[in-house]
């Protein structure tokens, strides 16, 4: 990795952290939680071979980037101005997007509030709904509460610091090991008081061939320096979000040609109702744009590395018409 270049730039009153390597038209890889910028690091190196710029940031809260204290600091407009500005700090009209997990939902914001800014977005993982697809009746994190309960992940996140400290109990390399090698297709349940098998009922002793000691060294160094605070509040906004978008309930998007990648054993992607969602038309209602769907048989969560060239020719494939 060491031909990818590092640098920090002055983002919407933060510092951010950005790794990128290639010249040509820009592709801005955006990460979800929990992750970074290396969570693209085979995406960078295939695509700026192909004479592409690949540029992916530590998002707000993330690793080497500005992790603002107040939890309201980290509302979907927050977020999507500090990738408004990065887009600007580039020197570009318009990017290529590819974004996974909380990046897909800031992805589908930037899409939504800014399409002027973004060529084509290839999302992975997360569709439009239920992040975005507002329903004025309930807020986000009572959908959630409604169908899986208290103990849904999602629910107890929203408590500031019992997480931190259910967290902080546990082993790091354990938690980014249960996380990430994730292929539990239900809903992630933590018992009250206690991490329990988190994500992962079932974690493997030893890593899987896509994923190295050395890239979980990685994200363990930077999740012991960081915590995990910055990322937690993202979903600790999920109601606030709510409210600040009211105005644009009902409105989908129009204008960005997208491409959708799940995995066949994705957790979000076997969420109850989510299959029909993504192929029975409502997906396409909400994304009229909406251009070619895959699903990955036998992949999970974490697609981007652990179906990494399979995903890095999708996208290539993908924004190479434009």
């Amino acid at each position: 990795m060491e031909s990818i270049v590092h640098r920090t730039v002055e983002v919407n009153g933060i510092k951010m952290h950005v790794a990128e390597k290639g010249e040509g038209p820009v592709v801005l890889f955006l990460h979800g939680f929990p992750e970074l910028w290396y969570s693209w690091r085979h995406q960078i190196l295939y695509l700026s071979s192909l004479g592409y710029r690949a540029v992916a940031p530590d998002l707000r809260g993330y690793g080497d980037s500005d992790a603002p204290a107040p939890i309201t600091a980290y509302t979907c407009f927050h977020l999507l101005g500090d990738i408004v500005a990065l887009i600007d700090s580039l020197g570009v009209d318009k990017v290529f997007l590819v974004a996974h997990d909380w990046g897909a939902i800031l992805g589908w914001y930037l899409c939504l509030f800014r399409p002027d800014r973004v060529k084509a977005y290839v999302c992975l993982s997360v569709p439009f709904r239920p992040f975005l697809g507002r329903n004025p009746q309930q807020k986000t994190v009572d959908i959630f509460r409604a169908l899986y309960g208290e103990d849904y992940y999602i629910c107890r996140f929203q408590e500031p610091g019992k997480m931190e400290a259910e967290l902080g109990r546990v082993d790091t390399a354990y938690l980014m090991k249960n996380i990430l090698t994730t292929r539990h297709s239900g809903p992630p349940i933590f018992p009250k008081g206690e991490y329990g098998t988190g994500f992962n009922p079932h974690t493997p002793d030893t890593l899987p061939s896509w994923l190295t000691q050395q890239d979980l060294d990685y994200f363990v160094t930077k999740f012991n320096k960081s915590g995990f605070s910055g990322g937690l509040n993202y979903y600790r906004n999920l109601n606030l979000n709510w409210e600040l978008t009211a105005a644009w309930t009902g409105v989908g998007i129009e204008n960005v040609p997208v491409k959708f990648i799940t995995g066949s054993v994705d957790l979000v992607y076997n969420s109850p109702g989510m299959k029909e969602y993504i192929h029975n038309g409502g997906f396409k209602k909400d994304v009229a744009s909406l251009e070619e769907v895959v699903v990955q048989e036998g992949v999970g969560h974490f697609n981007n590395q652990e179906a990494a060239h399979d995903v890095a020719n999708h996208i290539h494939d993908f924004i190479n018409k434009f």
